[in-house]
């Protein structure tokens, strides 16, 4: 089969990475044609064209501004590039901001699955054969753990606690439901927290490389005790495309770093990791560097991912190992200063002119 695919919030971070796996390695990691690749991105303040500069000269590469909640126009644009596989990655995704605005989150996440499942049911009944939808989604779905529960399972009952993790569990909701009702091939995914590459700097791992650097302190919420499962981005996204090409359609498929920290220890580590890499920061006395601050409302204590399933149907497992892909997230953020100049000034905006 050779895949034409339509990946939703390719100009962000995780949708970025996935693409550029997808050009460069995927179809020899698979034994797949990867023919086409359309990238449809509304590009607002966290989709960044410049995530996906070094594909300029790639033909097999599109990208496209538009939302996914214009069914009229997505199905228009599957049916032109003949698509026959979605990675829908496009999403509010900051907790943070779900909390300050939540009806964006959820016109976005649940408005906009819904539009998005439509328009591809549509095209697959349409003109597509042998169709794969993929859904991609969140362990937050699942609430928070406490210190002794075992990890997130595929079965695992949802209880989401924020605006996003609620917003996110619509959305897969409506996943499993186009897959029972209308027997759509819909195969989902729920990750952990990833770190890497292109990840927008409001985010934990970017926002204390950066603050580090400018000589700031460094803001962690309360005790720092709240602990996550930590994803190198680039397995994650050899797991998105392994699970796009070989998942069980119906099936979900939980995704984990098996690297459990506490934001505290997370931070630390990434004081010791920034200092190693540039001279200018010392790391002498890391607790002098952090400043606690007044916690989130309902922030989860812990999340963690029991990823056996796709271990052991797919054959997937993590090749980072924390500290390896620690330093490559830093000396990537280290040689790219020019990437977080242009957001933090908000020129970064203004390349998406002209874009069809």
């Amino acid at each position: 089969m050779a895949y034409r695919i339509l990946v939703t919030g390719g100009a962000g971070f995780i949708g970025s990475n996935l693409v550029h796996y997808l050009l460069e390695s995927a179809g020899t990691d698979l034994g797949v044609v990867i023919e086409r690749v359309v990238t449809l991105d509304k590009l607002t303040y966290a989709g960044n064209p410049e995530n996906l500069a070094g594909l300029g000269g790639e033909k097999r590469h599109r990208l496209v501004e538009g939302d996914i909640c214009d069914t009229s126009r997505v199905g228009s644009l599957m049916e032109k590039e003949g698509i026959n596989a979605v990675m829908h990655l496009a999403a509010e995704s900051h907790v943070d901001r779900s909390i300050d605005a939540s009806a964006e989150f959820i016109q976005t996440n649940v408005v906009g699955t819904h539009s998005l499942l439509n328009a591809a049911r549509l095209w697959a009944e349409k003109g597509a054969v042998d169709f794969r939808f993929l859904h991609v989604s969140t362990d937050e779905v699942y609430g928070s753990l406490g210190a002794e529960d075992p990890a997130f399972s595929e079965t695992t009952a949802y209880a989401p606690n924020s605006p996003y993790s609620a917003s996110k569990a619509g959305s897969d909701h409506l996943a499993r439901a186009w897959f029972h009702t209308y027997g759509f091939p819909v195969i989902t995914t729920n990750c952990s927290n990833n770190y890497g590459p292109r990840q927008f700097p409001e985010k934990l791992v970017p926002l204390m490389i950066q603050k580090l650097r400018a000589g700031e302190k460094l803001p962690v919420y309360g005790d720092g005790s709240n602990v996550r499962d930590w994803l190198y981005v680039k397995d994650h996204c050899r797991a998105l495309a392994l699970a796009l090409v070989k998942g069980e359609p119906g099936e979900v498929y939980n995704v984990g770093g098996k690297c459990e920290l506490s934001n505290l220890e997370m931070v630390k580590a990434l004081i010791a990791a920034v200092a190693e890499a540039d001279e200018g920061v010392s790391c002498d006395d890391p607790d002098a560097l952090i400043e606690f601050v007044k916690d989130r409302p309902g922030h989860d204590w812990r999340y963690a991912i029991d990823c056996s399933k796709i271990e052991t149907e797919l054959g997937w497992q993590p090749i980072e190992s924390f500290e390896s892909g620690i330093r490559e997230t830093v000396a990537w953020y280290l040689q790219n200063e020019g990437w977080i100049s242009r957001i933090e000034d908000g020129s970064y905006r203004g390349e998406r002119l002209g874009l069809s």
